[in-house]
């Protein structure tokens, strides 16, 4: 308790004392004015007691005076509305003064406005005058940098028309690499055939024409693709009849069998024979025919086993005998890879679409979508009459079994054959000769 009453008396001593200093400095400068007087400011009076600027409107008013003084600002004023110090040698008391004062007041304060603003005017005037001299220097810059500029592309104009063939025909080398999805497409009534996939390296060699007058250049390829191609055919089920004789038996063989499936593999080499236009803002199209000669064809041929019955029938004594060894059951016996479709050439129709880049080194790398399609192909079958099974009777005498063997669907089916891949393409030119390619390209592009 004695400790708060002894803080209250020290705060009651500092206060007195702070009341009492602001009080001193107060009576120490005489002010001009008093505590609610009616007052203007002077116009030469260009800042507050506090340093900043007045704004323009505080000097055509009245104001009323709120405080005098303060320990930070002992000959300061503070005015209603306004809430900032100024010094009272700023003011003009026209509260109780003769009507001739506050006329003498107001204008001294309108001719000081008028000083204000005609100093104001004078001030954008030239500032006018600035920003239209500026503009001008800018405009006749302009001028000049485009005349310079219209001068610079004659010459660079004259330059190239004095150069009697300054876009010169080029060759190109090119590795290719194209990947997408194929099929073999089966002429037959013989279930789905399915899309696969492909992937090619492509190896070509083109020669290009070109005019200064023409923007696309005109170009013939050649070359050699080495690929992989990979398809199948589903078939749902597959009912075969047939007739073996065992010694002087005639047997009437049935098989039934689900989930037929084929995988057709194949090797192969393209010729192509491409006529291609390229635009000088890099886009490209090239078409025209291919050959395609399989040279490895590989097939691999599947069935349900649970589902694969055998029946075999003796005509002559009318016995009926379904899934035994001697007659013929169903073990599994699946061919091995084997090479399955006949040598034969497809004749494509190819196209490839797409847009090439400009290397610093002078060759170029093209980016593209393709498509070939099979319009002819020298594929000629004759299909299995008795269907997709073969098999050896056994023997009469009972020393060898029946012996069933699974055929290739494409070969037991198909009369014809198609083929078709789709995809994309990246491939890197070689350009010669790579000076005059790069400055010509360079030329048209920029």
């Amino acid at each position: 308790m004695k400790t708060i009453k002894s803080i209250l008396i020290a705060a009651t001593l500092i206060c007195a004392s702070v009341v009492s200093t602001v009080s001193a400095q107060q009576a120490q400068h005489q002010f001009t004015v008093a505590k609610g007087d009616s007052v203007m400011i002077k116009r030469e009076c260009q800042k507050y007691s506090t340093g900043e600027k007045p704004s323009v409107w505080v000097w055509d008013k009245v104001h009323t005076v709120r405080q005098l003084g303060t320990k930070k600002y002992p000959d300061g004023v503070l005015l209603m509305n306004i809430y900032s110090w100024i010094c009272d040698t700023c003011l003009v008391n026209v509260n109780g003064h003769a009507q001739e004062a506050a006329t003498q007041a107001e204008k001294e304060q309108a001719e000081d406005k008028a000083a204000f603003e005609k100093a104001q005017q004078a001030q954008a005037q030239k500032e006018a005058e600035e920003k239209a001299a500026a503009e001008q220097a800018a405009a006749e810059q302009a001028a000049a940098e485009q005349a310079k500029k219209e001068e610079e592309e004659k010459a660079k104009a004259d330059s190239i028309e004095a150069e009697k063939k300054f876009k010169s025909d080029y060759d190109r080398f090119t590795i290719g690499v194209r990947g997408g999805a194929s099929a073999l497409m089966h002429h037959a009534q013989m279930g789905n055939w399915t899309c696969g996939g492909d992937v090619v390296l492509d190896l070509q060699y083109a020669h290009y024409w070109t005019d200064d007058t023409r923007p696309v250049d005109l170009g013939l390829i050649v070359g050699l693709g080495i690929g992989y191609h990979q398809s199948g055919l589903a078939k749902d089920s597959d009912h075969t009849e047939f007739d073996r004789t065992t010694g002087a038996t005639n047997v009437h063989y049935t098989v039934d069998v689900q989930n037929v499936k084929e995988t057709d593999h194949q090797l192969q080499l393209e010729v192509p024979l491409m006529f291609s236009l390229i635009h000088d803002n890099g886009l490209f199209f090239n078409i025209g025919p291919k050959f395609m000669i399989p040279v490895w064809t590989p097939y691999k041929q599947t069935v349900d086993q649970n589902n694969t019955h055998i029946s075999a029938v003796f005509e002559e004594t009318g016995v009926t005998v379904i899934d035994q060894t001697l007659t013929g059951v169903y073990t599994g016996q699946q061919p091995e890879d084997k090479n399955g479709i006949q040598f034969n050439i497809n004749v494509m129709l190819t196209a490839e679409i797409g847009y090439e880049w400009i290397l610093k080194s002078g060759n170029s790398l093209g980016l593209g979508a393709y498509a070939n399609y099979s319009v002819y192909n020298t594929f000629k079958n004759t299909p299995n009459t008795e269907g997709l099974f073969n098999l050896t009777a056994p023997a009469a005498d009972g020393s060898s079994i029946a012996n069933l063997d699974v055929l290739s669907a494409t070969h037991a089916y198909a009369d014809k054959l198609g083929y078709f891949d789709a995809g994309i393409k990246l491939a890197y030119h070689f350009n010669f000769p790579k000076k005059k390619y790069k400055e010509f390209k360079a030329s048209k592009l920029f």
